[in-house]
């Protein structure tokens, strides 16, 4: 699909109305993670961008620091918005948000309890942003969704992570990208919400119907 194509699928009043939902959505799952590590959550207003899905290895090298090793959280979600949410995170994130949660303390342990406590906590943080994000966004759109237990990936080449070749080259996504960053930590990531196109046509009406509330 050209380049030109894509870009209506959503138009600019649908990508400004779809941004101020996920900033809602995620004022939440920043609060719902900040009652569990004790730190302020610092959130960017969310980016939309329409691509191929098959562009997401590419996307995430051009805008995920430390792209080379990364760590990813993934979730599968259904109702009539359904996809696939990704938190992303740059190399040694898990090890930090370790140390946040155990308050700057210094933790010794052999190298497999460690990976075991970085996949557990990368699982917990995973859990509460995308459910507290994804819950909102479609308590506001009116969709109730479910979801499947979250699969992660720790610390592994970007393009082994996310290969461009398992992905279907005819689905177009719509990526709700936000980063975010703790103020007591140097940690950050990317959330990204990728969608088929029935979910795209579903989702344009719900923006309508939303935003109709108001006028």
């Amino acid at each position: 699909m050209m380049e030109a194509d894509k870009t209506q699928i959503l138009t600019n009043e649908e990508i400004e109305i779809l941004q101020e939902i996920m900033n809602i959505a995620f004022g939440k799952s920043a609060a719902d993670l900040a009652d569990v590590i004790d730190t302020h959550v610092v959130l960017n207003i969310p980016f939309i961008s329409v691509m191929q899905v098959q562009e997401l290895p590419a996307y995430i090298r051009g805008h995920v620091k430390d792209y080379n090793n990364v760590s990813i959280v993934e979730q599968h979600f259904w109702g009539r918005f359904s996809g696939d949410a990704l938190l992303v995170f740059s190399s040694g994130s898990g090890k930090e948000l370790i140390k946040m949660l155990q308050h700057g303390e210094q933790v010794i342990l052999a190298s497999d309890p460690i990976e075991i406590l970085e996949r557990e906590t990368l699982m917990e943080i995973g859990n509460i942003l995308i459910g507290a994000c994804i819950g909102k966004v479609a308590e506001l759109l009116k969709d109730v969704v479910t979801y499947t237990p979250p699969m992660i990936v720790i610390e592994k080449y970007y393009e082994d992570a996310i290969s461009s070749s398992e992905l279907d080259p005819d689905k177009t996504a719509i990526v709700l990208k936000t980063d975010f960053s703790f103020t007591d930590g140097n940690v950050s990531g990317f959330l990204f919400l990728v969608s088929s196109n029935e979910s795209i046509q579903w989702l344009k009406e719900a923006l309508k119907n939303f935003i109709e509330q108001y006028e």
